[in-house]
This record gives C-alpha cells, structure tokens and sequence, in this order.
C-alpha cells in the first residue's frame, strides 16, 4: 500500500465529539472523505494546526457584530503524495486570515462556494468558484473568507517544482519562480489545469489506482507541476513558451532528457555525448554554464530523487529493503550511498523507507 494518507507537515488531530454541528452547503471531496486532518471548535486551535498545514498565521472570526466565536467551527481534510498536497479547508463562518510569510510552497486556493477577497503582498483579488488565487513562497497573505467558503488548496513544495523548471528549462533558475495571483477558471488555458486536478481525484477515490498502489505518483505530480506552469503566467512563462536558443543549452536539455530515460541504466559520459551528437567537452560545459554543476553530478542527484520517491512509497512490510532501491538505481556501494543520501535529504534511507 502506499501512504497517500500521511501528512508530513502537520500533526493529525481528531475532535472527539461524535456529532458535528455544522453543515456545509457543499460537502467535502469524496476522495478526501475518510482523510480528516482535524476537526476544532477553537479558533486558537485552529490558527495552530492550519499554520501547521500552511503557515503561522492570525485567525480572526467574523466580527462582534454578525458571529459570535462560540459558533466557530473548523476542519480540514487532506492528502498528501510525495511534494503535492490535496487540502480541503472549511472554517465555516466568516474568517479573516493573516499569513505574514507564507511557506516553502506554491499554493493554489479554490473557493468551491462562497468567496475570499483580500490581498497578496498587498495587491488586491477576490477568489470564488471561477477563480482561483496562486500564492508564491514567502507571500504576505490576507484573506476574508465569507460565510460556507470552504476552499481546496493545492500545495507542491518549492524545492520540487524548482527542480521540475530546471528540467523542463534546462537551466538552473537564477530567480524565485513567481506566479501572478490569480487563475481564471473558465479559460481553455484552465482546461488542462483542471483535468489535472480531476485526475488527482480519481486516483485517490479509486482504491485499485495505481496511486495506491505506490505506482505512477511521480508521473502524475509532473502532469500537475506542468498544467500550472503552462497555464499561469510567472517570471518563467516566456522561457518555457519558447525553444532554448543558444546551443549550449540545446545539449543541455537533450542530454537531460536521455539521462531521465536511462536513469536506471549504466550511461557514461561518452553516451551522453554520443546521444545528443555533441563532443564530451561542449556537455561538460553546457552543464557547468547552465545548471552549476556536472552531467555525472546530474546524472547522480537525479537517481538520488529517484531512491528517495521510492523508499517513500514503499512499505516495509513488502519486503523492501534501502539495498534494493538503492541498486536498482546504480548505487551498489551501500556506505557510500547512504552518507551522499544523508547529505542531500538530512536523514538515512532507512528513515525515510520507515517514517
């Protein structure tokens, strides 16, 4: 089985209480059903655990006039696959949430009823069921959310969707990936965006999904990264719209490619080169010029990505062993894998295959 239900970023709370006393006009996603995060009667409490789930925040209900705290109510429903969450947030009543930093994470807020006005790095928007609002890492967020304005949010980690840019630019990035703040729903460039999400869904509901079966997560998290980088305009937008010019960065992209299709494979750095057509020497500098570092250090950091995606699918109780993933990606010499693991994730394999 996977673990599509672990949540790393916030501790799981249940409410005790076996009656809850609100009802939404729209209920939550049947995929995220049976995944409750939390359930509070307390603001404070809330403000915690969503801080938990996004960021540190300062959460006011309504105002003295029109809601009393005592008919506070918040949940949340959520799943997370590797770097890309599904969260279902409902706090009920009017809300005004502040967010003085936002995370290391994009974030995608969809009302599925209602609306929330306020502004991102001071810049006004309105969300609702037709548009949605985009936040970047380190946003300062300030949003008001009416009465039943449950929202959707879409959480991928910045560090994995700096990494899928690097691959489909071929380039490191020399500035913070930026999105524009909001997503016009009813726009054909949207279509995409949505089916993305749609499909998201539908692996998650259907129990015999390949997602459950620890399968095809990483393909399906690429799909999302693509659609929102397609779809919304950013910083990066024009350099993803257009062919790479120089020739340096052709090798480049070529040479990732046929790394991403051979990762499992003895390549050398003269298959690289005879690959794309090039010399050994013009890789070698395409990826110093363009990425900061070597095809054979890509070559490595990208089997490293890949151990790591599946030890964090995998189950110990199948059978699965550090050793075996690590082999099956070219790393034959266990001690020195696991010192170049430990450095780049800040843990062992092992405790990556058990958390």
């Amino acid at each position: 089985m996977s673990r599509l239900s672990r949540l790393g970023f916030i501790d799981t709370h249940r409410t005790q209480q076996p009656v809850r006393r609100r009802v939404r006009s729209r209920g939550v996603p049947p995929a995220l059903e049976e995944h409750e995060v939390f359930y509070t009667e307390d603001p404070h409490e809330a403000s915690r655990l969503v801080g938990q789930a996004l960021a540190p925040n300062q959460l006011t209900v309504g105002n003295v006039d029109t809601v009393a705290t005592s008919d506070f109510a918040a949940s949340m429903h959520g799943i997370r696959f590797r770097d890309i969450s599904l969260l279902y947030l409902d706090l009920h009543v009017p809300v005004e949430l502040d967010i003085a930093h936002s995370g290391a994470y994009y974030a995608v807020h969809a009302p599925m009823n209602g609306r929330a006005v306020g502004t991102v790095n001071s810049h006004p928007f309105e969300a609702n069921p037709i548009q949605s609002l985009v936040t970047n890492p380190s946003d300062t967020l300030r949003m008001r959310m009416d009465h039943d304005s449950p929202q959707l949010i879409v959480r991928i980690e910045q560090d994995a969707l700096e990494r899928y840019l690097t691959r489909l630019t071929g380039r490191t990035p020399t500035q913070m990936l930026v999105f524009e703040p909001t997503i016009n729903l009813t726009l054909d460039a949207a279509m995409r965006w949505n089916g993305a999400i749609q499909l998201l869904h539908s692996e998650v509901f259907y129990p015999g999904s390949l997602v459950h079966q620890g399968l095809g997560i990483g393909p399906l998290e690429d799909f999302v990264m693509s659609a929102l980088l397609i779809m919304q305009p950013s910083n990066y937008s024009l350099m993803l719209r257009r062919a790479p010019g120089r020739p340096g960065r052709r090798v480049v992209r070529r040479s990732m490619d046929f790394i991403e299709h051979h990762l499992s494979e003895q390549i050398t750095m003269s298959d690289i080169a005879t690959s794309v057509g090039a010399s050994t020497r013009s890789v070698q500098l395409g990826f110093r010029e363009e990425l900061g570092t070597t095809p054979t250090a890509y070559l490595r950091d990208r089997r490293l990505e890949r151990v790591r995606e599946e030890l964090t699918d995998a189950d110990p109780a199948d059978g699965v062993t550090v050793s075996s993933v690590a082999s099956r990606w070219g790393f034959n010499h266990l001690g020195s894998f696991a010192g170049m693991y430990r450095r780049r994730w800040g843990e062992s394999p092992s405790q990556t295959l058990h958390s």
